[in-house]
Order: C-alpha cells, then sequence, then structure tokens
C-alpha cells in the first residue's frame, strides 16, 4: 500500500528561504519548539550531514534545516509582524539578532 507522502514534493528550505507560510507551519507543528527525537539527520550531496524539521502541506514535504536562526525566530514568532508579506516572501522573515557569547 502506497503512503500519501510517497508522491509529495520534496524540498529542503534554509534560514535565507523560510517564508512566512512555512514559518507558521513550524510553529503550528512544534508551538513549544522541537525536541531531538524530532530532527531528522541525513547527508546531502556534497555529503555533509544536515539536521533539519519536517512539515508537510497538501503538495509538498519540508525540511526545515535546523538552527539558533530558526529557534528564535519560532520562538519570538507572531503572525501579524508578516501581514503586510506574501505568504511565499523571503525577505519577509528577517534574522534574529544573536548576542555575541565572547
Amino acid at each position: 500500500m502506497k503512503n500519501r507522502n510517497d508522491n509529495l514534493k520534496r524540498v529542503i528550505v534554509d534560514f535565507k528561504k523560510l517564508t512566512p507560510e512555512i514559518l507558521a507551519l513550524l510553529v503550528e507543528r512544534y508551538p513549544d519548539g522541537y525536541d531531538e527525537d524530532q530532527i531528522i539527520s541525513f547527508k546531502n550531496q556534497h555529503n555533509e550531514i544536515i539536521e533539519a524539521v519536517e512539515v508537510t502541506t497538501h503538495d509538498t514535504k519540508y525540511l526545515v534545516k535546523v538552527s539558533t536562526k530558526l529557534a528564535i525566530t519560532m520562538e519570538n514568532y507572531d503572525e501579524d509582524d508578516y501581514e503586510d508579506f506574501d505568504n511565499n516572501d523571503p525577505e519577509a522573515v528577517q534574522p534574529p539578532e544573536i548576542a555575541d557569547e565572547d
């Protein structure tokens, strides 16, 4: 028996390409953040290990690369911050300011 997810388009998303739509899906799926057991590890075409969390729409499975920027952005998410942007605008999600720890 075929799984419905077998026919989904698969997309790997870096923080730089994160859109308001994908961010909202992440916050909805992981309202308290993601745990280690929810992180998927795999090797990319350059044989580098990538860690990502998964969210799925009706036609696409997104693997969003895990990073400090992602965790902070999810933690501070407010949908009102993105109401003036298109859902698929990667320019809308800006990296958070991260203090240097020297």
